[in-house]
């Protein structure tokens, strides 16, 4: 059977995991009253609540006697350590671009790998359909992207469709027929060649590995396109390395194929297919899986460095223990050595006492995700601030700098501007108007600036800035940041927390905790109206007498406790904090929970 590889790159939210959910319906890899989840591609937990896609997926479907395997791709730049391996499986692209925001950021830093690997994209114009949708507007700026991306004179000269995947029509122009997605079908068995591989199918199995998983029934598997030869199950093959050295000699104990959503087991994988191969042992990914008589690695992609670390360390609290089950040092870093086996993009390594690890990756939104999925299969951890990692290029230090493009509007720009540029050491690049009343504003700010940022500015913009931001560049050293103004308020005593305390201490500054909510020595219970750390008790209850008086004993109304997301915690402590993370709670402490122990070290630092 004839093949097409292609993938599907856009930015969050464009819509590209429905456009993909309808493709597979109308190709009939579905039966008609078969139940499958909305947005059936994203199928961890974590994807469906914040509508995101993590990691990369495939699918495959039959149009015309033809098999299309496609690959849905992660938008954030978190996880482009995914993106660009994906992207060398494939030998076509189809971005897809709302037809109102026009090309994102994130589309464009998938776009530039996509280009730079020579592939030629296919264009679909998605949510034509939209009110404020402008498809001519967003046509020139793809066109306007790809030349500032250094696309060639065939990369340029690229087709386009109009469409809209919730209602699951195509078409070649604005005011076709709307029926089905038949002309994007047609149009990528056209447009996409067949994969090169195919020629090399009489001689030795080769096939690089893309992506790894695990599967609780057979273990480690390792997925990629199988660049030449043909395999069957059983038979011997060996792993190189990128360097070429042996890795292991294994028995393929299962060959496996996407058909539809589901992995089926197939008799023979054939050059040019994505297939998926168990058995291996230590085999990862941008190893080389071949015959046992080849010598020669395939080139492979290299791994983009992190960018951020984060210490994971055991939960010391004196609540530890109470809501998880996973608590010791052991546990936790056989989780993290696992975590860093399947995500190339993070390094795990063991901190001198041996009770917390080093984790380093791309961003704080992929760490987000990490502990949120530890935390649900009941681990306690606590984890330090996010610090940037830096560079010594040519004896000067560097630090990431990140493209932010934000949109917002125009009663916002001044303080959007004011807080980039000014405290954060951002540099304007670009300002614009991006729609009726509306600004897009592009900056360049180190990586540094924008921890904790994010929870700031939807503040500043009342809830209705977008911002996106992506890794640009490694620059010299921009000098000292300002981390946090204000200072917290500290519980002094272990216990349930008052009501009347609270309320006594509301002009002090604003809770992070209830009524009724166990608290420790060293735990932060809110933020301080000032720029100092202030110890309180928010125990204390009313002392009573048995003098009775109208008006002494009114009502107790507290305000509302502000709480935070992990993401807003990790983002809002400072050094000398920990964030407390167990599968019910997130509170925030300090590293030093006795007070006596807090004033050495803030001497000795």
């Amino acid at each position: 059977m004839e093949l097409r590889n292609i993938a599907i790159i856009a930015h969050v939210d464009h819509g590209k995991t429905t456009l993909v959910d309808e493709l597979l319906k109308q190709s009939g890899a579905f039966r008609d009253n078969q139940a499958v989840a909305e947005r059936a591609m994203d199928s961890n937990d974590i994807e469906r609540e914040r509508g995101i896609t993590i990691l990369a997926k495939c699918t495959s479907l039959e149009w015309a006697g033809k098999r299309i395997n496609i690959v849905d791709t992660p938008g954030h730049a978190d996880f482009g350590g995914e993106v660009e391996r994906i992207l060398s499986m494939v030998d076509g692209v189809v971005l897809l671009v709302d037809a109102a925001e026009g090309p994102m950021p994130q589309t464009k830093f998938v776009t530039a790998k996509a280009l730079a690997l020579g592939l030629r994209p296919i264009v679909v114009l998605n949510k034509v359909d939209k009110p404020d949708a402008e498809p001519d507007r967003a046509l020139n700026e793809v066109f306007d992207l790809f030349a500032n991306l250094g696309a060639n004179d065939e990369q340029l000269d690229f087709p386009h469709l109009y469409a809209s995947g919730r209602a699951g029509w195509a078409d070649e122009t604005l005011d076709g027929p709307r029926k089905d997605l038949s002309a994007l079908y047609d149009l990528v068995l056209r447009h996409v060649h067949e994969p090169a591989q195919v020629a090399h199918r009489h001689e030795p199995f080769r096939m690089l590995a893309t992506t790894l998983s695990a599967d609780p029934f057979i273990g480690r598997i390792l997925t990629g396109r199988v660049e030449a030869g043909t395999l069957r199950a059983g038979e011997t093959i060996k792993a190189l390395s990128r360097d070429g050295v042996k890795l292991e000699q294994f028995r393929v104990s299962k060959v496996l194929a996407f058909r539809g959503l589901s992995q089926t087991q197939i008799d023979v994988a054939e050059a040019g297919d994505i297939v998926t191969l168990a058995g291996m042992s230590k085999a990862t990914v941008a190893d080389t899986l071949c015959a046992l008589e080849n010598e020669i690695p395939l080139p492979a992609q290299p791994i983009d460095p992190p960018t951020i670390s984060v210490t994971f360390g055991i939960n010391d609290s004196p609540l530890a223990g109470k809501d998880g089950t996973k608590v010791q040092s052991r546990v936790i870093r056989e989780r993290l050595m696992k975590e860093a086996e399947i995500n190339v993009a993070i390094k795990v390594t063991d901190t001198p006492g041996g009770d917390a690890f080093e984790v380093a990756g791309r961003g704080e939104l992929q760490m987000g995700v990490l502990i949120e999925n530890m935390r649900r299969e009941g681990f306690e951890l606590s984890i330090s601030r996010p610090r940037v990692l830096f560079q010594d290029i040519d004896g000067v230090r560097h630090e990431p700098i990140e493209e932010v493009t934000i949109d917002v509007d125009d009663e916002y720009t001044g303080s959007v501007i004011e807080k980039v540029t000014g405290p954060r050491r951002g540099d304007l690049v670009e300002m614009k108007p991006a729609g009726v009343g509306k600004t897009r504003i592009i900056a360049h700010v180190p990586s540094r600036g924008l921890i904790g940022y994010h929870g700031e500015f939807l503040t500043d913009t009342r809830g209705t800035g977008v911002l996106n931001r992506v890794f640009h560049e490694w620059a010299p050293h921009k000098g000292p940041i300002q981390g946090r103004r204000a200072g917290v308020l500290i519980s002094m005593e272990s216990g349930t927390s008052v009501a009347y305390a609270m309320w006594k201490l509301e002009d002090r500054g604003h809770f992070f905790i209830g009524v009724q909510e166990a608290v420790y020595t060293g735990m932060i219970i809110g933020e301080h109206n000032r720029d100092n750390d202030l110890e309180v008790n928010p125990l204390k209850g009313k002392q009573l007498t048995n003098v009775r008086a109208s008006g002494t004993d009114e009502a107790v109304r507290l305000t509302t406790p502000v709480k935070l997301s992990l993401e807003q915690a990790i983002a809002y402590i400072d050094d000398d904090e920990l964030v407390e993370v167990t599968p019910k709670n997130i509170r925030m402490r300090k590293r030093y929970l006795d007070p006596h122990e807090r004033k050495r070290a803030a001497k000795s630092a």
